[in-house]
């Protein structure tokens, strides 16, 4: 199997600390996100190496593994854990060697006792990290709210804040596989996959929307409704207003991750529809516009 370099994939160098990763991490799992590339096959594969670059560098313990033995970081570990059997046996054949009449003997003329570190200890190892995604729709971040999960039979109890972003990944410690030997339990990681369904695109705190306008306004002005996240809103538009204008709606985006109050802004872009189906009077009408525009 090919290398794979965890930071090239990032395009982070190696001393890069962890805030550097999860800004990086962020930036190109929203770019390749599946939803963003819809039936690309590239974007997706991109977006894979991605979160499993950042699932073994944004945690410390694994990103050790990684920069001491490479490619082969995961039997590495495995390699530590047979060694450290292999080392608690030979103490354990040692403590046999030695042997009860020994023991006895030494007790006799010394006093003591065997000491705790001649005895051989099966070693405790941390149980295994598991890897989760929680699939949210759009509307259920726009507000904080609780959610119940079930892994492995212990339901979890989590608070999502209002503004989280697709692609956060959070550990929750002790809720991984049960260790081995009476060692501590792995930790679960969650990956939040948010998944848009409304006529909105979210980048960050800020949404965007297309407004249709028809040219019959667009041209003389007016007032209209619009849809924003959590709500209906009147715009006035003004007269002679170009395809494509923008406007930008203050504090009606989406709310701002970790910044409780605050909101980023709604930008909608106009598009000015021509009509169609015309009546014979509408036609007149226009020919009678052309002619006059023809004099100017």
């Amino acid at each position: 199997m090919a290398f794979i370099d965890y930071y090239k994939i990032l395009g982070i160098s190696k001393t890069a600390n962890e805030k550097e990763i999860k800004a990086v991490y962020r930036k190109l799992a929203r770019k390749y996100h599946p939803d963003l590339n819809p039936e690309n096959k590239d974007a997706e594969l991109k977006f894979k190496e991605i979160n499993e670059a950042n699932e073994v560098l944004s945690d410390t313990e694994k990103r050790k593994k990684y920069d001491k033995y490479g490619q082969d970081w995961k039997q590495g570990e495995q390699q530590e854990k047979a060694q450290q059997q292999r080392q608690s046996q030979r103490q354990s054949s040692q403590q046999d060697f030695w042997g009860e009449d020994y023991s006895d003997f030494f007790e006799s003329m010394f006093g003591g006792r065997r000491s705790a570190n001649r005895q051989g200890q099966t070693p405790k190892f941390k149980g295994q990290d598991f890897n989760a995604e929680l699939h949210l729709d759009l509307k259920e971040v726009y507000t904080s709210h609780q959610k119940v999960l079930t892994v492995n039979g212990k339901k979890i109890r989590l608070t999502i804040p209002a503004g989280f972003e697709n692609g956060e990944i959070i550990k929750i410690n002790g809720k991984g596989g049960p260790g081995i030997n009476g060692g501590p339990s792995g930790d679960l990681f969650i990956t939040f996959v948010i998944n848009n369904h409304t006529n909105f695109k979210r980048e960050g705190s800020n949404l965007y929307a297309n407004v249709d306008l028809d040219l019959y306004t667009s041209i003389l002005g007016g007032e209209i409704t619009v849809e924003t996240f959590d709500g209906k809103v009147k715009l006035n538009i003004k007269p002679e207003t170009k395809n494509e204008s923008k406007v930008k709606l203050k504090g009606k985006g989406f709310p701002k991750y970790r910044d409780e109050g605050k909101y980023g802004d709604l930008i909608i872009t106009y598009l000015i529809k021509i009509p169609t189906d015309l009546s014979e009077k509408e036609v007149e009408l226009f020919k009678e516009l052309q002619k006059i525009k023809a004099h100017d």
